[in-house]
């Protein structure tokens, strides 16, 4: 099972660093290896006011501290082809955003580092849509590729999960992520800002299992309400532990 998990955005160090061994923590008590993630750049938000982040130079930096303090193995997004080879020298996974996954040159960049290609699929497309950006990452070279599952846009402000979509790719890779608390996003549906309800992540949870899922993605906070990004939708991190505890044991 793989799992991934942290801030949406990285908010200043001291949270990274309660995020991190809180997750330290629950790798030990449940044997299991937990991805951090978070992002050094929000690119995509609804607003030209909302905070983005560190930018790559300080992110990346931020990162790499986390990754040799906590042991941990991190994933972040990118955005822009340029930015993959920076990002491959301290990630072990490249993120694809979901808007993003079609992008050819940014798929060809993320697979020539050598690094894991996790590709969100976007909200306009279909599970068996995503054999097509696989096959680009994989024709330049991309060893390992993960699909993540975050839901669909059928009306306006709102996502709807289409459950079926996780096996449709697993019949294109061995690795499909539900992504838990993006796909209870409202995107843009609070004034300026995406909403959202993160009471349904831990059933975004479950019913991915019942449907095979190997892996699920969890953005958290230790206080989500204050949260620059993503307030809405992250889960709280106290939290994290018994979901995880369910989803071995159920």
């Amino acid at each position: 099972m793989k799992l991934i998990a942290g801030p949406c955005v990285i908010e200043s160090k001291e949270l990274l660093d309660i995020v991190a061994c809180e997750l330290v923590h629950i790798n030990h008590a449940l044997n299991v290896d937990i991805i951090f993630k978070a992002s050094f750049d929000k690119a995509n938000r609804t607003s030209i006011h909302s905070f983005r982040g560190p930018g790559l130079e300080k992110g990346l930096q931020m990162l790499d501290e986390v990754k040799s303090k906590y042991g941990l193995k991190v994933l972040t997004d990118i955005h822009e082809s340029w930015q993959a080879e920076p990002v491959g020298q301290v990630c072990d996974v490249l993120q694809i955003p979901a808007f993003l996954c079609r992008q050819t040159d940014l798929l060809v960049a993320a697979a020539k580092t050598g690094k894991v290609v996790n590709i969100k699929k976007a909200q306009f497309l279909s599970g068996q849509d995503m054999r097509y950006p696989v096959e680009k990452a994989q024709d330049a070279g991309a060893q390992e590729v993960w699909l993540t599952e975050r839901g669909n846009c059928f009306g306006y402000n709102n996502l709807v999960v289409d459950f079926r979509n996780i096996p449709d790719m697993l019949d294109i890779v061995p690795t499909v992520i539900m992504d838990c608390t993006h796909s209870v996003q409202r995107p843009g549906g609070s004034h300026g800002k995406t909403g959202g309800d993160r009471r349904f992540v831990p059933s975004m949870a479950l019913a991915a299992k019942a449907f095979g899922a190997t892996g699920y993605f969890f953005e958290v906070h230790p206080e989500p309400d204050k949260g620059l990004s993503d307030a809405a939708n992250m889960l709280e991190l106290g939290k994290l532990r018994q979901l995880i505890q369910q989803l071995l044991h159920d």
